[in-house]
């Protein structure tokens, strides 16, 4: 068993689940400042884009998906497995996004692009770094390309 404990929350407009849109919500970090300070975020504004790693705290027990099922519930598309999708009841309930990097103002990282709902627990975050980035291509198939299509 391993203990996680949040460096901070998402605050934002957004306080419901939605599988679209995203784009659009206007979000920050703000970090938990009986642990940190503002020099936790030291140099990261010279940074584009960062990484936020959170705990999907909405998802209960019940819901987590271990096997197989169809993304978005969408009959169009095939069954594939929790791993090979990015949906919120997995296992752990972890979620990643690479957002836009907006400005840091003392112990808040505004950002955009983030597909989190205010209050959500945020585990890290990193800055995103060119050579970390996949070297080639990267392949998807059609429904993923579709599913993208509206949720930002």
């Amino acid at each position: 068993m391993y203990a996680v404990t949040p460096i901070g929350w998402v605050r934002s407009e957004r306080q419901k689940l939605s599988e679209k849109g995203w784009d659009l919500v206007s979000s920050h970090i703000e970090l938990d400042t009986s642990r940190f300070d503002a020099s936790s975020l030291a140099g990261i504004q010279t940074f584009s884009h960062v990484e936020i790693i959170f705990f999907f705290h909405k998802v209960p027990e019940n819901r987590i998906e271990l096997h197989a099922r169809r993304p978005q519930n969408n009959p169009d598309w095939p069954e594939m497995g929790i791993f090979a999708q990015r949906g919120k009841n997995r296992p752990n309930r972890i979620g990643a996004t690479i957002c836009n990097l907006l400005w840091v103002e003392g112990t808040d990282l505004h950002i955009s692009g983030l597909d989190a709902i205010d209050g959500t627990p945020v585990l890290d975050i990193k800055p995103v770094m060119k050579g970390f980035l996949p070297k080639g291509p990267v392949d998807e198939p059609e429904w993923a390309s579709e599913l993208m299509k509206t949720y930002w």
